[in-house]
């Protein structure tokens, strides 16, 4: 652990301009989604469109290619989040449904059969752990768009399984922005579920 850190730091001195403004916008996004903050939305912007070229530097072209899906959900989720009745600012935290549950299985089943399968005509060297987390967080990006709690569940997911992949990439900034995360994601969850439970 003391390695981890001493290598975190030299490469903090060593800081890439792009992804430390792509970590420090991102980890707002969070921190904004964690607080039903419509910020979530352009923080999340900038991030998404800077990790779409060092991803695709760094070979994970199935992150690459999830980051137009994240341009695209942020704009839809973005209007979904203020487009609203009765005078509400935002629309409700809701969640899944039976039938919900099961498209959103079915997401995440054809996502990793067809990501998997791309990443066969590329030289990846880590296609299953790429197409696992792109995969988990398509589903989660979905389910925050619609506002439902479980997204919280695909992002925890998403984020244990990313810290180890980028520091194998040797992006340990990164490694650590999704420790972080990891940590936000589930102070996310709770108080999404608080607010949840709390509805009149």
């Amino acid at each position: 652990m003391k390695e981890f850190f001493e290598v975190l730091w030299e490469q903090f001195l060593q800081l890439n301009g792009l992804e430390a403004i792509a970590v420090i916008f991102g980890l707002l996004s969070v921190w904004f989604s964690m607080k039903e903050n419509i910020l979530v939305y352009p923080t999340g912007i900038v991030s998404v469109a800077i990790y779409t070229y060092i991803t695709f530097q760094y070979k994970l072209y199935a992150d690459t290619g999830i980051n137009f899906y994240y341009l695209v959900a942020s704009i839809y989720g973005w209007y979904f989040w203020t487009n609203t009745k009765d005078n509400r600012d935002q629309i409700k935290i809701s969640t899944l449904t039976k039938a919900e549950w099961i498209i959103t299985m079915g997401l995440a089943l054809g996502s990793f059969i067809l990501i998997r399968f791309g990443l066969d005509f590329t030289d990846s060297d880590v296609p299953n752990w790429d197409s696992i987390t792109t995969t988990t967080a398509i589903v989660g990006m979905w389910l925050m768009a619609r506002k439902k709690l479980e997204n919280w569940i695909a992002w925890i997911i998403t984020d244990l399984i990313a810290v180890p992949l980028y520091y194998y990439k040797e992006l340990y900034l990164t490694s650590f922005q999704f420790f972080v995360f990891t940590i936000l994601a589930t102070m996310g969850y709770f108080a999404w579920r608080k607010t949840y439970l709390n509805y009149d």
